[in-house]
């Protein structure tokens, strides 16, 4: 793989916590309410068999689940299939703990974020449940949960703090992976040959940072693929449409895009339409989420191989929250084990995606 684009703009990457290959003793796909067939799998990893992190090591009081009043900070709109889904998950889950879920939107402000999560805290919230919108900034909002003992449980989205003291644990997927996965499905379809463009999400993030990294470094086992522009989309249909249309001006030669996400996957879908070319044939397109759009198109041709990320983080988020509370103790990390959409398998798996 030969690399002729600018260098890519994204944030300095988040020091990454080695993950580990040991599971925990009590697997986390027991612990995914009954009613939610599509909770995700996980493998805890860090030190001690459950995690070391645990209420009694804090001097935390313990909180039944059942009637407890939980906070959940959204950090963007629901308008995104993973951001409806993601808040969907802890509504579904608070009703099956019979706790009261209080939650909030930032909408993409990171200082909004922190007045939110300061709110619900001023409003009485005993346990918290966080989408950071970014890798820094909400310091302010752990320290002042802190203050009052309330127990942080991060998902998504890996920040840059304290384990098991400003937070308790990052529940979401290996990112790094996930942008190994795509490129691997690239060579695959594109037989390892091509002019490659690549949709990088918003900067200032860890799944920015691991994702693209991930790809680019998988991306080098295909000399014959070539990548030519890079450009980051938000993780916006909007921006992905439009940045995808400026880029195959600059760079009719593109046979193959990846999307950091699908939103922007399916914004270039539209964009190489109007520029009289076939998704899916003329340029093959591959992307991270796993929303019922993108295996649609899959599953119709338009779309070449999806990444599965499973935002129902709900099961896990309250597990972890109980584990902590009664002293099973929660890992540093739990990672999420995430399938993935092809031609072959995307019309008998829609049923799975969100």
């Amino acid at each position: 793989m030969r690399i002729t684009s600018t260098p890519v703009r994204v944030a300095t990457a988040v020091a990454a916590v080695a993950l580990l290959a040991s599971a925990c003793s009590s697997s986390n796909d027991d612990n995914a309410s009954d009613g939610n067939s599509n909770a995700p799998v996980a493998t805890s990893t860090g030190s001690g068999s459950g995690g070391d992190c645990t209420a009694e090591k804090l001097g935390y009081p313990k909180i039944d689940i059942k009637g407890a009043k939980v906070g959940f900070s959204q950090s963007e709109p629901e308008t995104a299939a993973f951001r409806i889904a993601e808040t969907q998950s802890m509504e579904d889950e608070a009703k099956a703990q019979g706790a009261t879920l209080i939650h909030t939107n930032a909408n993409s402000q990171i200082a909004k974020q922190v007045t939110d999560i300061q709110g619900m805290l001023n409003q009485g919230v005993q346990l918290l449940i966080v989408a950071p919108l970014n890798s820094d900034g909400l310091q302010p909002a752990f320290d002042a949960a802190k203050a009052k003992k309330v127990p942080v449980v991060t998902v998504d989205r890996l920040v840059n703090a304290k384990v098991c003291d400003d937070y308790l644990t990052f529940i979401g997927s290996d990112f790094v992976s996930q942008g190994k996965r795509a490129a691997d499905a690239m060579i695959k379809q594109t037989g390892g040959t091509g002019k490659v463009a690549i949709l990088l999400g918003s900067s200032g993030n860890n799944v920015t940072t691991d994702r693209t990294s991930g790809f680019v470094d998988q991306l080098k086992t295909a000399p014959g693929l070539e990548i030519v522009a890079q450009q980051t989309a938000n993780f916006a249909r909007t921006d992905g449409q439009t940045v995808t249309a400026s880029l195959l001006q600059a760079h009719p030669e593109i046979t193959a895009i990846y999307a950091e996400n699908d939103e922007m996957g399916i914004g270039a879908v539209s964009a190489i339409k109007a520029a009289g070319k076939k998704p899916g044939t003329d340029i093959k397109i591959f992307s991270i989420d796993g929303t019922k759009d993108a295996v649609q198109l899959l599953a119709d041709g338009q779309y070449n191989g999806v990444i599965e990320s499973n935002p129902r983080f709900g099961p896990l988020a309250f597990q972890a929250l109980k584990d902590f509370a009664d002293g099973t103790g929660v890992a540093p990390k739990i990672v999420i084990q995430d399938n993935e959409y092809t031609p072959e398998n995307a019309k008998d798996n829609l049923d799975k995606a969100f």
